[in-house]
């Protein structure tokens, strides 16, 4: 990936990653269709599996449990990995643009 800091946010990397939904709009009509698979394929691979570990390891009292779990009420299981893996993604390019440190915050 190099130097984080070449992406203004974290939304340019995932697209860039090719792991956000490719957008048609036509007649002020917006439309959102599947990932877009632009860019490093193995990066994606990785963030994906990864997101897959994570939704398949997830337990109550976890991170991101429930988060998963209501986002799995309400979509396919691939959705989720895929929505899972952009979080994962975002989060990477702040730690690495920011030069900071994972600080894990308790939900309320």
């Amino acid at each position: 990936m190099g130097d984080a800091r070449v992406f203004k946010s974290g939304r340019q990397l995932s697209a860039w990653l090719g792991i956000v939904p490719k957008q048609y709009s036509s007649g002020g009509k917006q439309t959102l269709q599947g990932i877009s698979k632009r860019g490093d394929a193995y990066l994606r691979r990785l963030l994906i599996h990864g997101a897959r570990a994570v939704i398949r390891h997830s337990k109550p009292g976890s991170p991101w449990y429930n988060w998963i779990q209501s986002l799995e009420s309400r979509m396919h299981k691939n959705k989720v990995i895929v929505a899972l893996a952009n979080k994962l993604a975002r989060i990477a390019w702040a730690l690495l643009a920011k030069g900071v440190r994972y600080q894990r915050v308790e939900e309320a």
